[in-house]
């Protein structure tokens, strides 16, 4: 094996260095102008009543330099757009006053550096009660399941505070893919099958909750943007994929490939985590049609509605930390993820289970 001396290591180095040098100096500055790497969020997990507090973070930035931030809250209507300023609201914190009623709430970072700025938003709070005991959110609802044709989307209601008992209403909607301009799809149930004109588009559900003394609504994050289910296998399975029906006769199992999430690692328990995963097949093809269960262990998250796989062998789900979610440094949760197939006995059939983890930092 041919050894190469350490001084040559050391030599290439510098003369690699000096390379990027004068390509820097021969281009001018880099644009490194600020990029927004984990969207800012409200990390106060209390109900948005009229006199309550909320805490925005600036969430995780990257550019080169030295970083300066500007802080400004918005009020927006209950499909949180159509946002404006509120005057003198610049700091991280904000008081809910009484013009906020029947409204929702987002924070807006600014971020600065001698190469320009960029703005980044939160997602909105629920829409502020216009009265006492109404409901108000404290978590925001969620949607577990897969962002493909023909796959079906189940809707959590989120956490709410206000006089018992509270019922519950859907309104699913679609929005452009930079959700600026969202519709009603006219579907209420607690379900939606992801359809052919939803392609190109995000999907989110609006929750209304309602007692005795009002009624108030809350709006879940939005999905990826909806893809095609005729992709035949999507996700890098080259064509590859197999349903989950077809699984099993040569001896197959289903395994859990892949699981992704996202923020990683979580810093807050106000902000969603997006898990995304991947089945296949002992034969390493991408498996359309299986249902996956995750739970944190122990549960310190929500646990969302079991969900079929789509075309491209995965599904999303988005789950809420718990108050006694661990934010720690150097600490991680695990979860518990089991891919099965509707209707197999519990402990046989073509199942395949995995233990993950994601790691938290206290910010």
């Amino acid at each position: 094996m041919l050894r190469i001396p350490r001084f040559a290591v050391v030599l290439g180095s510098v003369l690699v260095l000096g390379a990027l040098l004068l390509a820097s100096s021969a281009t001018g500055r880099s644009q490194a102008k600020p990029s927004n790497v984990q969207e800012p969020f409200i990390s106060s997990k209390i109900a948005v009543v009229v006199g309550a507090k909320l805490i925005g973070d600036r969430g995780k930035w990257d550019g080169s330099g030295t970083l300066t931030y500007a802080y400004q809250w918005l009020r927006c209507n209950n499909n949180a757009i159509n946002c404006k300023s509120i005057n003198g609201a610049h700091e991280t914190t904000y008081t809910i006053v009484k013009a906020d009623q029947g409204n929702t709430l987002r924070f807006q970072v600014t971020a600065k550096n001698s190469e320009g700025s960029t703005t980044a938003m939160s997602n909105a709070t629920g829409e502020v009660p216009s009265k006492t005991n109404a409901p108000a959110e404290i978590s925001p609802p969620t949607i577990s399941g897969s962002a493909v044709v023909g796959q079906r989307l189940t809707a959590t209601n989120g956490t709410w505070q206000g006089t018992d008992p509270i019922s519950y209403s859907y309104s699913w909607q679609t929005c452009n893919a930079a959700v600026t301009s969202c519709s009603a799809t006219g579907k209420t149930d607690q379900t939606y099958t992801v359809a052919a004109s939803d392609v190109g588009r995000r999907v989110r559900v609006r929750v209304t909750a309602k007692n005795s003394a009002g009624s108030s609504s809350g709006l879940s994050d939005t999905t990826d943007v909806v893809a095609s289910g005729g992709g035949g296998g999507g996700g890098g399975g080259g064509g590859n994929a197999v349903n989950v029906k077809d699984v099993g006769p040569a001896g197959e199992r289903l395994t859990v490939d892949k699981v992704v999430f996202n923020p990683n690692p979580v810093t807050s328990r106000s902000v969603p985590i997006r898990v995304t995963i991947t089945v296949k097949d002992t034969k390493g093809r991408l498996v359309q049609g299986a249902l996956v269960f995750i739970r944190s262990t122990p549960i310190v998250t929500s646990t969302p509605t079991d969900a079929p796989t789509g075309a491209d062998g995965t599904v999303s789900y988005s789950i809420q930390p718990r108050s006694d979610f661990p934010i720690k440094n150097g600490f991680s949760v695990q979860f518990f993820v089991k891919a099965y197939r509707s209707g197999d006995p519990t402990l046989s059939g073509i199942s395949g289970t995995r233990l993950v983890q994601v790691a938290t930092h206290k910010p």
